[in-house]
């Protein structure tokens, strides 16, 4: 303790120099890929007014407060730099204004209808849907139109605050300038109607737009088009009474606006008949243009501001397919685990079935150790009963902790310690085959407790000639913490009821470590354990099936293995796994190509590996990022019902499974817990693992700390020391 003080203290200098460390990149990437992801959603949902949207009307008021020349004025009304007045448009000039768009649909059709009778109008353009649809804006500023504001997420002013007020103009102003590279004084807010409309509520929000530099538009008549009264009664409504001139409000976006075009195409040339100009609202005031040529930073600023709305528009487009794809997967995966398991289940345990005659021969086991002194004893007792001939082969790998020696000092018949200078745990399997006196060979970790009849279960399919290797059933152990309890639900649920897919399908992607059987000689003919990557477990299965052989489930060779117990050793043991399987599936791509078992291993297998273990969980996290956004800013009910689905097909996929491995239903409990939490942990893994094999990034075997808690079974389920266990660590 006094050591760890005296260099906790001395040189602070040096000590917090020492200590600034960079960030690794695979750490850095997937944050900042995170925060991205998070800050595009952010601005999709805000540009689609699912952030920040208020779709309050304010009811009507009193207009006691609104000056009498306001109200009897006319629809343009002008209270910049403290004054207080209107103005009205000429007779025979009409100003047609469109509200709300621009609308990828109907706003063209409009644009058409205007250019072919040579007329003129205003668009009063919300910053939503200018941001997503930039080239209509400028479009309409090329024709000759004008634009004005119309806020960015068309909320009730009346309700707002002055800083929510300012910062509607300044986006909307941005989105306008970002589109077509200009400013514009005219304003019209949302849900207003006629001069004589405005109240006490209005009024003040009026007063403020024009201290803020902008003209107030309203209207004369207001043709009620999004009512979709029919075309006659739309032109009735809009048609102003002898000639006089008039605004009309019209509308090119909410809605289907079919009605709207035909009424347009029919009332432009009538009214031009009776000797009606259509212009712009400065036209036809005779005042300077309302729009104002932008350049600079602010210009660069509204080009950035559409470039990143596009970015992001486009990226969630891209992810909702995504979404749509990974959804495909995730539900043909579990069709295909419930079908297959189902049918592999029926296969093996009808009666009367066997691989062939039974297998009697002795088996030799291997068991590669490097620092199991906790674990080692426990394990050899477990080979000691089993009910099939066998010897044991303990293959030190340079152990510190004494784990030969226990071994040695434990006097037990059949089993041998062979000590080696540490050098990695397939060199210490490849030490064990060597020193092999059986043509069947069982590997298992040194961390690892077999039932009985495990080794007899586990060697039967041998009976079939065809047969090069068979894979266990892994069970954890250890599954009376919480991180336990998920892991035991991963392993009976993701990988006892894959292997029974991928049995079926005859393309089994992995002999796990914790227990494996193989015949030798088909080991002997692809070379023996590779260490090319950190999953040889994954490399040997892949090899023995491009060299023909065939790979089998059997799902009564039980073994209890001890499972991390901490975040940061699950983390670990999984990013290992994530990162040798990609390993393995490189090394193995030749097999897409060629003929043969190889090549038909390469056409199904590896699509399949691919697919469901490192495709498909890297994209599954954009369920969960979609959920969240759903439940914040979307439909919550449709979002927490659709989320609830998913997860009742994964329960029920769970229950079958544990119904399939004969597990008590208890554990499921958890299942829910499991979901929000530790799938999100190994997304993150898979990613970490993704980012270090592209940035060309070396991974080193990490060993991981065991206590020894998992027993030799003295029956179904293994035993287990109490919680108070000095040598047991907290979940997390």
């Amino acid at each position: 303790m006094a050591l760890r003080t005296r260099r906790h203290r001395a040189a602070p200098g040096a000590d917090d120099g020492s200590r600034r460390r960079r960030v690794p990149m695979r750490l850095l990437l997937p944050v900042l890929v995170l925060v991205a992801l998070i800050a595009m959603l952010m601005l999709r949902g805000y540009v689609h007014s699912e952030i920040l949207a208020d779709h309050r009307i304010q009811p009507e008021a009193a207009s006691d407060r609104v000056p009498e020349k306001i109200i009897d004025g006319g629809p343009v009304i002008d209270t910049r730099d403290g004054r207080t007045s209107s103005l009205s448009v000429p007779d025979h000039h009409l100003v047609l204004t469109f509200d709300d768009g621009p609308d990828p649909t109907w706003t063209p059709k409009v644009l058409d209808v205007l250019k072919k009778h040579h007329a003129h109008a205003v668009f009063f353009v919300t910053g939503t849907m200018t941001s997503r649809y930039p080239e209509l804006v400028k479009r309409m500023v090329d024709e000759g139109h004008e634009v004005g504001l119309h806020t960015f997420n068309h909320p009730d002013l009346s309700y707002q605050s002055k800083k929510r007020i300012d910062w509607e103009l300044s986006q909307n102003q941005l989105a306008i300038t970002g589109a077509a590279g200009i400013r514009t004084s005219l304003f019209r807010p949302p849900y207003s109607s006629f001069a004589d409309a405005m109240d006490n509520k209005s009024w003040p929000v009026t007063e403020y737009i024009g201290s803020r530099g902008y003209i107030t538009v309203v209207n004369n008549t207001d043709s009620e088009d999004w009512k979709k009264p029919g075309v006659d009664e739309i032109i009735r409504r809009a048609t102003p009474h002898h000639g006089k001139g008039a605004i009309v409000l019209m509308h090119d976006s909410g809605g289907d606006r079919h009605q709207t075009v035909q009424a347009l195409d029919r009332f432009l040339p009538e009214l031009q008949e009776q000797g009606y100009r259509f212009d712009n609202l400065t036209e036809a005031l005779g005042a300077p243009s309302a729009l104002t040529p932008v350049s600079g930073v602010d210009l660069w600023k509204g080009k950035a501001w559409i470039f990143l709305v596009r970015a992001a528009d486009d990226i969630t487009g891209v992810l909702v397919v995504g979404l749509a794809v990974i959804g495909s997967l995730v539900i043909g995966r579990f069709v295909l685990m419930l079908l297959l398991s189902g049918l592999h289940a029926r296969r093996v345990r009808r009666k009367g079935f066997s691989w062939g005659p039974p297998v009697t021969e002795p088996v030799s086991v291997i068991v590669p150790a490097y620092n199991e002194a906790k674990c080692i004893e426990n394990t050899v007792n477990s080979l000691m009963a089993s009910e099939h001939p066998i010897e044991v082969i303990v293959v030190d790998d340079g152990s510190t902790d004494g784990t030969a020696r226990i071994v040695e000092a434990m006097g037990l018949p059949n089993v041998r310690v062979v000590r080696q200078l540490n050098a990695g745990k397939p060199a210490a399997l490849n030490r064990g085959l060597a020193n092999a006196r059986h043509d069947l060979v069982v590997m298992m970790d040194g961390d690892t407790v077999f039932e009985p009849a495990t080794v007899r279960e586990l060697v039967q399919p041998f009976a079939d000639p065809r047969v090069g290797a068979v894979a266990g059933n892994a069970k954890v152990g250890n599954r009376d913490s919480l991180i336990g309890a998920w892991q035991h639900i991963e392993y009976v649920m993701g990988f006892n009821l894959d292997r029974r897919m991928y049995d079926i399908l005859r393309c089994m992607p992995t002999i796990p470590g914790a227990v494996g059987a193989f015949r030798r000689s088909a080991l002997e003919r692809i070379g023996g354990m590779s260490d090319d990557t950190l999953a040889e477990d994954t490399d040997v299965t892949m090899a023995l099936h491009r060299d023909g052989w065939r790979v089998v489930y059997a799902e009564n060779a039980r073994a209890w293995t001890e499972a991390p117990e901490s975040v940061q050793q699950l983390w670990s043991q999984r990013y290992r796994w994530s990162y040798g399987t990609m390993q393995a599936i490189w090394k193995h791509r030749r097999a897409l190509v060629e003929r043969g078992p190889s090549g038909r291993f390469g056409r199904v297998g590896l699509p399949f590996v691919s697919l469901f273990m490192v495709v498909a969980p890297l994209l599954a996290p954009l369920i969960d990022v979609f959920l969240l956004y759903g439940v914040v800013f979307g439909p919550t009910q449709k979002t927490v019902v659709a989320w609830l689905g998913v997860l009742a097909i994964q329960a029920v996929c769970a229950a079958y499974a544990f119904r399939l491995d004969r597990e008590r239903m208890t554990h499921l409990i958890s299942l829910p817990l499991q979901q929000i939490l530790y799938r999100q942990l190994m997304y993150v893994v898979l990613l970490q693992s993704w980012i270090t094999a592209l940035t060309g990034g070396r991974l080193r075997w990490q060993k991981l700390r065991r206590t020894g808690v998992v027993e030799a079974p003295g029956g179904p389920m293994p035993r287990q020391r109490a919680h108070s266990s000095s040598d047991r660590r907290p979940v997390a």
